[in-house]
């Protein structure tokens, strides 16, 4: 079962394969277009750019070309690949299910539908479809309730569902029910429920780019990228520093502090230097 193409099989009884094909060439359209509208739309890479040109003002040393694809190669190797914004152990290795299972999940998907479409597919492929799916399954559900419902992370019951919840969910959603219609082959009844599910999860999550976060995906590696660079150069030291945020005087200056302390995202709107935010 695991080492059978389930989109072979699904071609040969319901959908025609060139379907199945233009089904998934119109989602990874959906991505693109959708990243792009997202990034005009919210102004996200104009924002980008001018807060990486106002940061030049404040640098004390100037990088070479060395300097910038050293960090450049830290940034993948640490924030990416092993997704070290997250301090927390647990959050990391959840964070790391989810990405490497996802990509691992995709490929595949590629894979069986394009590249090997017929039932004599590598069992390799089929088996490694399976195993992404269950990659995400395991550190989705372990960050959705357990994880997120910890008072040191993210404070939150596990059934509070808000908009941001959309890309998490779909993506369970695509994973689980795409495991499970596969699992289910020959229950005609079930197998049928499954996939309407399963093409359900994967529409809102490939078509929900604009209102999902994504576009987040391909944003965080420019911003630690980012990050790493006004530290490097300098520029990150220089901006000015806010004192004791306890302080009534401050607090009167900044009215925004007593309601955000203690909340890492809350003072990048107040335009202050505090410590970084630690990921838990």
């Amino acid at each position: 079962m695991f080492a059978s193409n389930p989109f072979a099989v699904l071609a040969d009884t319901t959908i025609p394969l060139d379907v199945i094909q233009g089904y998934v060439i119109l989602m990874f359209l959906l991505v693109v277009g959708g990243t792009i509208f997202d990034t005009i739309h919210k102004k996200s890479a104009k924002y980008f750019f001018a807060k990486a040109k106002a940061a030049e003002a404040n640098r004390t040393r100037t990088l070479g070309a060395g300097d910038k694809i050293g960090i450049a190669i830290n940034t993948v190797a640490v924030d990416v690949m092993t997704a070290g914004e997250f301090c927390n152990p647990m959050r990391r290795l959840s964070h790391i299910l989810m990405m490497y299972g996802f990509i691992l999940f995709v490929l595949t998907t590629v894979a069986l539908v394009f590249a090997y479409p017929t039932s004599d597919a590598p069992a390799i492929v089929s088996m490694l479809w399976h195993v992404g799916a269950a990659m995400v399954m395991l550190g989705g559900f372990w960050f959705r309730c357990l994880l997120r419902v910890d008072k040191a992370a993210e404070g939150n019951p596990w059934y509070r569902i808000v908009k941001a919840d959309m890309f998490i969910l779909s993506l369970l959603g695509t994973t689980t029910f795409g495991l499970v219609w596969s699992l289910t082959m020959g229950v005609a009844t079930w197998n049928t429920v499954f996939l309407g599910l399963f093409i359900i999860s994967a529409t809102v999550l490939f078509g929900g780019v604009l209102w999902s976060k994504f576009a987040h995906m391909f944003f965080k590696p420019a911003a630690a990228y980012n990050k790493r660079i006004i530290k490097a150069d300098g520029s990150m030291d220089n901006l000015p520093t806010v004192g004791d945020l306890t302080d009534p005087a401050l607090q009167k200056r900044y009215p925004d502090i007593p309601e955000y302390m203690g909340k890492s995202p809350a003072y990048m709107g107040l335009g202050i230097k505090r410590e970084e935010p630690k990921h838990y």
